[in-house]
C-alpha cells in the first residue's frame, strides 16, 4: 500500500508541476482562433513528454529508496556488508564511474537494480535475499551487473527515449485529434467532442506502441549489462548467478518503476514478450555462453 501511495504522489506532483510551467510558459494554448499553432503544440509536447521523464529520473534514488524500504550502507555492520561494500567499490573503479550509494532492501526474493541520473552519482541496491541465497561469486556477478547499467548510461538512455516517444505520442495524438474534429466532426468554435474522442484514443494506442519501443531498448541493454559483468567480474560466475535467478524466477517482482532496472524480469509468452522488460533467462545465459 505505501508504494502504490508513494507512486501516485509522485506522478501527481509531477503532473502538477508540469502543469503550472505549461500554463506560466502559455504553451496550453495552441488552438486559437485561427486553428493549431503547431509550434506552441510541440512545445507544450516536448515539456509534458521529456518533462516528466526526466523528473521520474532526477528523483529516482530518491523514490526508489522508499518504494522499497531500501537502507543505504554509510558504515558497514557486519562482514557481509563490508563485503558488498568493496564489491562495489571494485566494480566500479574498473567500469570507470564514481563510487555509488549502497543499499540493501528487505525483501526474501533475489533481486538488484541500479538507478540515478548521474553515471558518478548512482544507486545500487540488492535484496536481503540475494545477500542470503546467492554465493558471494553469483552475488558479484550481479553487482557488475548493476554497475555496467550505470557505467553504460541505460537510465539516461531509456529516460531520453522515453521522453522522446511521449513527445511524439503528444505531438500527434493532438494534431490528429484536432484535424478529425474540424474534417469529420465539423467543429468550428474551438475544441469539439470529436477532438477529445480522438487524440485519447491516439494516446493510448500510440502509447501501447511506445512503450514496446522502450521495452525493446530495455530487454537489449539487458545482453549488454550482462557482458559488462561477464568482463568485471567473469563469465562463469554471471552465468551461474543467472542459472540461479532462473530457478527463483517464479518470485514477487519489483515495483513497476523499478522493473526495468532489476537483474530479472517476470516470464512472459506470446505477444506479451513484446512488453517484457527483461529478455528470458534462457536467452541471456545462451548468449554469454556464446561470447568469445
Amino acid at each position: 500500500m505505501k508504494r502504490v501511495f508513494l507512486f501516485l504522489i509522485t506522478n501527481l506532483a509531477i503532473l502538477v508541476t508540469l502543469s503550472v510551467v505549461v500554463s506560466a510558459l502559455g504553451l496550453d494554448r495552441y488552438l486559437t482562433a485561427q486553428g493549431l499553432n503547431l509550434g506552441a503544440l510541440l512545445a507544450f509536447a516536448a515539456v509534458f513528454g521529456f518533462g516528466g521523464a526526466l523528473i521520474s529520473l532526477a528523483i529516482s534514488k530518491w523514490s526508489a529508496k522508499r518504494a522499497v524500504g531500501a537502507q543505504v550502507i554509510d558504515t558497514p555492520r557486519n562482514g557481509t556488508e563490508a563485503w558488498l561494500l568493496d564489491t562495489v567499490r571494485r566494480h566500479a573503479r574498473a567500469a570507470g564511474i564514481g563510487m555509488p550509494e549502497v543499499a540493501v532492501y528487505p525483501a526474501a526474493e533475489v533481486n538488484a537494480f541500479a538507478t540515478g541520473m548521474n553515471r558518478n552519482k548512482a544507486l545500487v541496491a540488492v535484496s536481503a535475499g540475494l545477500l542470503q541465497r546467492m554465493t558471494r561469486d553469483e552475488a558479484e556477478a550481479v553487482i557488475g551487473h548493476e554497475v555496467s547499467h550505470v557505467a553504460n548510461g541505460d537510465m539516461v538512455t531509456l529516460a531520453l527515449i522515453q521522453g522522446v516517444l511521449n513527445t511524439f505520442v503528444i505531438f500527434i495524438a493532438r494534431a490528429v485529434g484536432h484535424v478529425v474534429d474540424r474534417a469529420v466532426f465539423k467543429s468550428e468554435n474551438g475544441p469539439g467532442a470529436g477532438y477529445f474522442i480522438t487524440y485519447i484514443a491516439l494516446e493510448i494506442v500510440l502509447g501501447i506502441l511506445a512503450t514496446m519501443v522502450v521495452m525493446a531498448f530495455s530487454r537489449h541493454r539487458e545482453f549488454r549489462a550482462d557482458a559488462g559483468s561477464a568482463r568485471l567480474a567473469g563469465r562463469g560466475k554471471m552465468i551461474a548467478a543467472l542459472e540461479r535467478l532462473k530457478a527463483a524466477q517464479e518470485e514477487r517482482e519489483l515495483p513497476p518503476r523499478l522493473a526495468a532496472f532489476g537483474i530479472s524480469g517476470h516470464v512472459r509468452h506470446g505477444l506479451s514478450r513484446l512488453f517484457a522488460s527483461h529478455p528470458p533467462l534462457e536467452e541471456r545465459i545462451a548468449a554469454l555462453q556464446a561470447a568469445q
